[in-house]
């Protein structure tokens, strides 16, 4: 195994055994949050929870890819859906992200409006919309880089060894570079509005006396957090776009910078624990109960021997 594929699957597993139980863990709380009364901030969530799990949820056939140092020797038709189970889940989760940060300034900009009760309508038809969005690039992409291809195919004639999203012909790659274009400004859009939205949040808690220490503190840290998630995440594969773009290429570090992206789930759990205090007892019993067990198995180790 290569040294990259090395990478690749080790980041792989650590992102899975860490983000999806607490994902999982989110999404229960969402919906049950939901369930009890639907306000704007929850419905975001939980589609911010359904983005990622949607993406670790597929991201076993990427451990696979990887173990098999990048050769894809699983039924190619699992490489199509990986233009939708994996690129798919990180363009809605810039919006989403976009989107709760927007929510968290209209409520405390215009606390009054903020409690009509058509914004939960608002909210959902801004969910439809972004999920539409996406959907509709990743098609374009799709159908930029799999139709009229002189390498990909589903048949039994694919050459060995076969690779998933990595050779393009010269007709692909022009139509997947507008595409990808497309997306940076997307991601663009998204950091923008982040920026502008948690700049005058923090700006009006900080003007407000009656705030409270601890709220101040989770409104930096959801600020700070989500910020982190489109800086350390999106750069490295938005300056991709960009080089390639202007070179009318595909680099060869792109792969590379898509393992930022990856980290997406991790660092959304940040803005779920600044967010949710549900979710943040929840992570104390489980801690508690991870510790308990840990002293558990060490007293009877210390007992037999």
């Amino acid at each position: 195994m290569s040294e990259d594929s090395t990478e690749f699957l080790i980041i792989y597993i650590i992102i899975f055994l860490i983000s999806f139980p607490n994902t999982v863990l989110a999404f229960c709380s969402c919906i049950r949050k939901i369930h009890r009364k639907p306000i704007p901030i929850h419905i975001f969530m939980l589609n911010l929870t359904v983005s990622d799990l949607v993406f670790l949820t597929f991201l076993p056939v990427k451990m696979k890819e990887a173990a098999d140092n990048m050769v894809w020797n699983m039924p190619y038709i699992l490489c199509h859906f990986n233009m939708f189970f994996f690129f798919l889940p990180f363009c809605c989760s810039s919006l989403f992200l976009a989107a709760i940060s927007a929510e968290r300034y209209v409520c405390v900009r215009f606390p009054i409006k903020y409690k009509s009760q058509k914004r939960t309508i608002y909210v959902i038809l801004i969910c439809v919309a972004i999920w539409v969005l996406v959907t509709v690039l990743i098609v374009f992409a799709y159908k930029a880089t799999y139709t009229n291809s002189e390498i990909h195919n589903t048949t039994n004639l694919v050459p060995e060894p076969q690779r998933c999203y990595r050779e393009f012909t010269a007709m692909q790659l022009s139509e997947l570079l507008k595409i990808r274009l497309a997306v940076l400004v997307v991601l663009s859009c998204a950091f923008i509005i982040c920026c502008f939205c948690y700049i005058n949040v923090i700006y009006i808690l900080l003007k407000l006396p009656l705030i409270n220490r601890c709220r101040r503190l989770r409104a930096i840290g959801l600020a700070l957090g989500t910020l982190l998630v489109l800086s350390v995440c999106y750069a490295p594969i938005s300056a991709s776009y960009i080089v390639g773009f202007i070179r009318q290429e595909n680099p060869e570090w792109h792969m590379k910078a898509l393992i930022p992206t990856t980290l997406n789930p991790c660092f959304n759990l940040i803005i779920f624990l600044c967010i949710s205090k549900e979710m943040r007892n929840a992570i104390c019993v489980f801690a508690n109960a991870l510790f308990q067990l840990y002293a558990s198995s060490k007293r009877f180790m210390l007992l037999c021997t």
